[in-house]
């Protein structure tokens, strides 16, 4: 998770009402959107290209680190989005 998602989300933990505001985000037409409207309004400007690139460039990169990188592709890599919401739930206010 980058470092504006692990801040909100410290802030989501000590106010009830922005974790909640953050949770109904996923009802909103464009949940992703309404996501990266109310993080950049709570002072964490995170755009949508940057939540889907994030975990995508992680693991393009390790397929050409030094030594030849991974053998083979990863099916997949890390959603920042769905983790953010994962911790968030945890979260006992």
């Amino acid at each position: 998770m980058n470092e504006k998602l692990f801040q909100l989300l410290e802030k989501a933990k000590q106010n009830e009402t922005l974790r909640q505001m953050l949770l109904d985000t996923r009802n909103a037409k464009d949940p992703v959107l309404a996501f990266c409207e109310l993080a950049t309004e709570q002072g964490f400007a995170i755009t949508v290209g940057e939540l889907f690139a994030e975990g995508e460039e992680y693991f393009s990169n390790l397929l050409k680190s030094c030594n030849g990188g991974a053998t083979y592709p990863r099916e997949g890599w890390d959603d920042s989005y769905e983790m953010f919401f994962a911790s968030l739930e945890r979260i006992k206010n």
